[in-house]
């Protein structure tokens, strides 16, 4: 009665809010593994975000192919961005009757249902573990008895228990004179029946990595553990400390054999032996319409089944003429499969054309060993043509007045083909009246400006350096230059100091090194431009102090 009066006092808009998770329910099912031995249970989860479902999915598929061993159910509640999310969880402990393929089917939960899942039951050899009469066993297992240098072998350490055990239970960590050692993920639990006896496993994987050719020597792994009483006594102290029998199992050993480097593999590449191997490459934006000037950012990305990301070497980067390359750290990565580790390695850099016009990109090649079908592999990106348009506004302004002179010269030229030699006699004693006018100006008369004073604009470009602010500065430099009589690069080709700033400048604007960049050098050398390239002050002759102080 309780829950129905809270029900109808639920407000109108939690009602629909409750509608729309109705509607977006599902049933999504997912296993702790894909690959067990025969007699090994499997862990079947099934999860559903549906609140208004109080039923339990109904496990009547699964009876031919599997016994269940137990169910467990979980409920949880999400807090989101002020959004409460509720799920349910189904925790199936599942044996597999059959070897081979065996398919989990769809299970329904009122009116959703789960999708199927297939497992790979693999049948255990009968003497593959040690005396199992005995109530705790350890068994170690390799994946491969030879394998190349460097590469990857994987080691399988398997505690059987027929009995229960305490938590104090413990395992030294593994360790090998000259191999590198990666475990694979934390460790595992599940049940398997052997002669008809149900046993508790726990199970961890590792990746081993050999560091030099010859034999290697896995030792033997030790595990304490102290036995639950089955029967404790029944006067026993809740303070009394643990009882049970204590027991020291050891694996046995394994032999390894490690092969040396193949002759046929290029002596002066980077050794890597790997099961397979993938390169690709992403562009931010995509370089389909790029113009001078603009910032992409180029991902290289190679990943490789078998080998750590510490094992990968940095990928070649972009050199092109007309670009510029701002390379960024890499990012590397490992991830744990059923086959061992997968490395990946990710080389991100900034490309800036110079230029426009086509850009030939090289090919991109990576030469691996396949350890899989054992022979040299190379896997490459073809290589690509960047088309660079002209980016319209990196162009220097036209002086004003330019046109005007181009249109006079045009209309100069068409009188004088149409007009008689009366008008152009008069033509020239016109042109020699204004340069008898002209000897009393300067030799070059600049437009008027509309815009801000030389004076000002460098104040502005002085202060942008001073503060070590990257885009105030490239902003005030584009001010300034507009202001001078030739455009940036060409005094960035004749003056090597004001080059090498601009390259330091463009460092700090295309990648992530800007908060560190320092505008004194840049400063240092605007100011020590030689003297012929300067615009001089037009007010420099009044007395006021030099535009460029010493």
């Amino acid at each position: 009665m309780t829950r129905f009066t809270a029900f109808m006092l639920v407000p109108l808009p939690a009602l629909l809010l409750c509608v729309v998770q109705t509607q977006a329910a599902e049933l999504v099912a997912s296993v702790d593994r894909a690959r067990l031995n025969s007699g090994e249970t499997v862990e079947l989860t099934l999860e559903s975000n549906d609140v208004t479902q109080f039923g339990k999915p109904d496990l009547t598929s699964l009876e031919p192919l599997f016994e269940v061993r137990g169910t467990r159910q979980v409920n949880q509640l999400n807090t989101l961005n002020g959004d409460n999310q509720a799920t349910t969880r189904w925790i199936i402990t599942l044996l597999p009757l059959q070897n081979g393929t065996v398919v989990i089917p769809a299970l329904k939960l009122g009116d959703v249902q789960s999708q199927p899942i297939t497992v790979q039951v693999i049948e255990s050899d009968p003497q593959a573990n040690p005396d199992k009469q005995a109530p705790v066993f350890i068994d170690a297992s390799l994946d491969q008895t030879s394998v190349y240098v460097q590469a990857q072998a994987i080691l399988t350490l398997r505690i059987y228990h027929s009995v229960s055990l305490y938590d104090d239970s413990s395992l030294p960590p593994l360790q090998i004179p000259d191999a590198r050692i990666e475990q694979l993920g934390e460790s595992r639990t599940y049940e398997k029946d052997i002669n008809g006896i149900r046993h508790g496993v726990i199970e961890m994987r590792y990746a081993i990595y050999p560091q030099h050719s010859g034999e290697l020597i896995i030792p033997a792994q030790i595990f304490n553990a102290a036995l639950v009483d089955a029967q404790p006594v029944q006067d026993a102290s809740a303070q009394a400390p643990k009882s049970g029998k204590l027991m020291r199992v050891s694996s046995g050993q394994l032999l390894l054999t490690v092969k040396a480097k193949p002759v046929t593999y290029p002596a002066d590449l980077p050794w890597l032996p790997a099961r397979s191997l993938t390169l690709s490459e992403s562009w931010n934006p995509e370089p389909e319409h790029v113009q001078v000037g603009d910032s992409l950012t180029r991902s290289l990305t190679v990943k490789a089944e078998g080998l750590g990301s510490s094992q990968l070497p940095p990928l070649p980067g972009t050199e092109a003429s007309g670009l510029r390359r701002y390379p960024d750290q890499p990012v590397l990565g490992n991830q744990n499969s059923e086959r061992g580790l997968v490395g990946s390695r990710e080389d991100r850099e900034a490309l800036v054309p110079s230029r426009s016009g086509a850009i030939e990109l090289p090919s991109v090649e990576v030469v691996w060993w396949n350890t899989f079908e054992d022979h040299l592999e190379h896997t490459s990106l073809p290589a690509r043509t960047l088309q660079v348009a002209a980016n319209p506004s990196l162009l220097v302004d036209t002086p004003a007045g330019t046109s005007a002179l181009d249109s006079g010269a045009s209309n100069e030229t068409l009188w004088r083909w149409k007009l008689s030699s009366l008008i152009l006699a008069c033509t020239t004693l016109l042109g020699f009246g204004l340069w008898w006018r002209a000897r009393s100006q300067p030799a070059i008369q600049r437009a008027a400006q509309t815009g801000p004073s030389p004076r000002t604009v460098l104040d502005d470009l002085k202060r942008a350096c001073q503060a070590n602010d990257p885009h105030a500065t490239r902003q005030a430099l584009d001010a300034w230059a507009r202001q001078q009589p030739e455009t940036l690069a060409d005094m960035a080709a004749r003056f090597v100091p004001l080059s090498d700033a601009l390259d330091g400048l463009n460092g700090a604007l295309y990648s992530e090194t800007g908060q560190h960049w320092q505008g004194e050098d840049l400063w240092r050398a605007i100011r020590t431009i030689p003297i012929a390239e300067r615009v001089q002050d037009p007010v420099g002759d009044s007395g006021l102090p030099p535009l460029y102080p010493k």
